[in-house]
């Protein structure tokens, strides 16, 4: 399954910042069944083409109360960076769920840092808000803004 490829070598990227180990199959594994059996789930394939090129995960459960849906993880394979893939397809995802979003990323994921305050300053036209979450079960820095959705319809 070319999503659950695309986790491993997304967890791989993050190896030296997401504090996880390989299991007994030599994989970092990660609880993906859930993308399809719940619907406050989204999974989406990137492609570049007919070629995969990345992945976006979307869930309901948010970090921070009030909002409605959360980036779980997003993923752009290096091939395919700084070709306008990413940027098309976080503006699609966040089309596809109208509402208060969530985007997070890890303290020390600076690259991941700048690439979501550009994508979603251009998104809302500058309209978001952005913070640090130091306590909790998820740190980071998060944004968070509205999308109205069918920008790309």
């Amino acid at each position: 399954m070319p999503l659950y490829r695309m986790l491993e070598l997304y967890q791989y990227d993050l190896s030296d910042i997401w504090d996880q180990d390989l299991d007994a199959n030599g994989e970092f594994g990660y609880a993906l069944d859930r993308y399809w059996q719940d619907p406050q789930c989204s999974p989406y394939l990137i492609l570049a083409g007919s070629k995969c090129a990345g992945f976006a995960l979307v869930d309901k459960e948010v970090r921070i109360p009030g909002d409605d849906f959360w980036m779980d993880q997003f993923f752009v394979m290096k091939k395919y960076r700084r070709l306008g893939f990413g940027r098309a397809a976080a503006g699609m995802v966040f089309d596809l769920h109208p509402g208060k979003w969530q985007v997070g990323q890890m303290a020390k994921n600076h690259p991941a840092q700048a690439f979501w305050r550009k994508i979603i300053a251009n998104f809302t036209s500058g309209h978001y808000q952005e913070e640090q979450v130091t306590s909790g079960r998820w740190r980071g820095w998060v944004q968070r803004f509205r999308s109205e959705g069918n920008r790309h319809a």
